[in-house]
C-alpha cells in the first residue's frame, strides 16, 4: 500500500520541480505537487474503474479512474504510471500519454493541489486489485460514468470528475483508439 508518509515532488505552475514534502503534509497545507493517473479501456468502449479502499488517507470508499498517485521524488511519471497500475489493480499495459492538467480540490480535511499527468492504455485479461488501495472494480462506458456522476457526485472523486467534464474529448479519442484495435 502507498505509505501517506512517502515525499512527494513539489513543483512550479510550471511543473517543475521545486522541492519535495511529506505526501501527507503536502496535503494537509495544499502545496501544489506532482502527481500521475492512468485511463484503461477495454475493445468494448469501455473504462476501468476503482472504488478506493476504505482505509485510504483521503476519498475512500469513492469511484475514480483505475489508478491515481504520486511519482517518487527523482522518478519519471510514466515510470511511476506503470508502478502504481501494477501495484494498485495487478495490470500491466502499455501506457501513453493522454493530457497534463491542474486542479485544487478539498477532499475531506486535505486539499489536492496537483498537476496531473494522465496516461492512457488498453487492457483485457485478469485484473488483481490490491485490496490495501482497491474495495472493488468495474468497466463502464463513459456515457454510464458521466449519467452517475451526474446522479451522485459524491460517490467519485474530484479529479476523476474534472478528468471526464474538462478533458471529454482526450479520453473519447483513447476510447476511439482502443477500440479500433
Amino acid at each position: 500500500m502507498s505509505n501517506h508518509l512517502d515525499d512527494v515532488i513539489l513543483v512550479d505552475e510550471t511543473d517543475h520541480a521545486i522541492g519535495t514534502q511529506s505526501k501527507l503534509s503536502a496535503h494537509q497545507m495544499g502545496l501544489r505537487h506532482r502527481a500521475i493517473s492512468v485511463l484503461i479501456t477495454n475493445s468494448k468502449g469501455e473504462i476501468l474503474l476503482q472504488r478506493r479502499a476504505l482505509g485510504k488517507y483521503h476519498s475512500g470508499g469513492l469511484w475514480t479512474n483505475a489508478c491515481c498517485s504520486h511519482p517518487r521524488p527523482g522518478e519519471d511519471a510514466l515510470d511511476a504510471a506503470h508502478r502504481r497500475l501494477s501495484e494498485e489493480m495487478g495490470l500491466t499495459t502499455a501506457l501513453s500519454p493522454l493530457f497534463v492538467t491542474e486542479y485544487r480540490a478539498q477532499v475531506g480535511d486535505l486539499i489536492e493541489h496537483e498537476i496531473v499527468h494522465v496516461f492512457g492504455g488498453f487492457y483485457e485479461g485478469p485484473i488483481n486489485p490490491d485490496a490495501d488501495e482497491v474495495s472493488d472494480h468495474c468497466w463502464l462506458t463513459a456515457e454510464a460514468i458521466l449519467t452517475e456522476m451526474k446522479l451522485h457526485p459524491e460517490l467519485y472523486t474530484p479529479w476523476f470528475q474534472i478528468y471526464m467534464d474538462k478533458h471529454a474529448a482526450q479520453i473519447e479519442a483513447l476510447i476511439t483508439r482502443t477500440t479500433e484495435r
